[in-house]
């Protein structure tokens, strides 16, 4: 009988068992331990890769089923090549990413973070928490996928304006600028970039040199690996930024953002955007009902004919 691997976090696995009473449900930690080879579906959450070891060792698996957006930890080719259909919930998670970004674009414009950072350090620096009315800041948005437009809904009653920056695989209808005028002229920066080899490290020492005159807040909702973190840590230590949020900060990442000793206006967190109830909630539900359909028909979760 081949069966359902659910990575922890993904998904509700015990809701899972329950909806799916005939099938075999693994739960691991993440896909570093020995994985199950009678894995026919697989359930991922973000930031784990799925690449060719990991496949080498699912032999019988067919479906990737990710709950939420991101995808370049997943080799794509390695699954088209091997016949893998991949599914996923890119929009459910959105709306949340987007109040996060609100939230996080509030912190930095009254520079939350550095008054907590100073006081952590035993630093009261009233002065330096000096903030700027977010409705005063024009906004460029990176990235016009869910989570850029659902910045963009959660931003746009309160900043003076918002625009993207122009891509050809915008949908239309947007407001765009071109990628300069958008480093030109706005002193909020929301980057929303899915992680490709043309975006990788797309906001470093050029970005940063341009933005300079504005000394912007930088909020990262998308990738981080769409930054040239130590640069734009770099930037903010010297005030050529005013204010960095990052969100999808991975374990990995941990070296890259510790031991400053210096208050700064820096707010981290780690990948919460789309933690929300109501939405890991959502994508409980849709999973489940994904299962049912992938495992409605046997021959799914069949191989050369046995159980």
């Amino acid at each position: 009988m081949s069966a359902v691997l659910v990575v922890r976090g993904a998904a509700d696995s015990g809701a899972i068992r329950r909806a799916l009473p005939g099938v075999l449900v693994h739960d691991l930690l993440d896909l570093n331990s020995p994985l199950p080879a009678d894995t026919a579906v697989i359930v991922l959450r973000s930031g784990v890769r799925l690449g060719e070891r990991e496949l080498d060792a699912l032999p019988r698996l067919r479906h990737v089923v990710r709950t939420g957006s991101g995808i370049d930890h997943i080799d794509m080719s390695a699954l088209r090549k091997r016949g893998i259909t991949l599914h996923r919930n890119a929009e459910a998670g959105a709306g949340a990413v987007g109040e996060w970004v609100l939230a996080a674009a509030l912190a930095l414009a009254r520079r939350i973070p550095l008054g907590q950072h100073a006081l952590l350090l035993g630093q009261h620096e009233k002065q330096a928490c000096m903030g700027a009315s977010l409705g005063t800041l024009a906004t460029g948005i990176w990235g016009a996928g869910p989570v850029g437009l659902a910045a963009d809904w959660a931003l746009a009653p309160y900043v003076g304006r918002t625009a993207f920056a122009a891509w050809p695989s915008n949908p239309p209808g947007l407001r765009e600028l071109s990628q300069t005028a958008l480093m030109e002229q706005s002193q909020l920066h929301v980057i929303a970039l899915p992680l490709r080899p043309t975006t990788e490290n797309l906001i470093g020492e050029d970005f940063l040199a341009r933005v300079t005159p504005q000394r912007p807040l930088l909020i990262c909702a998308g990738r981080l690996e769409t930054l040239d973190i130590a640069a734009c840590l770099r930037a903010l230590a010297d005030g050529r930024l005013s204010g960095l949020a990052l969100d999808p900060v991975e374990r990995e990442h941990l070296p890259l953002l510790t031991g400053s000793t210096t208050p700064l206006n820096l707010l981290l967190s780690p990948h919460i955007g789309a933690q929300r109830s109501d939405v890991r909630g959502a994508l409980d539900r849709w999973a489940v009902e994904l299962l049912k359909e992938i495992t409605a028909d046997d021959k799914v979760l069949i191989e050369g004919g046995h159980r």
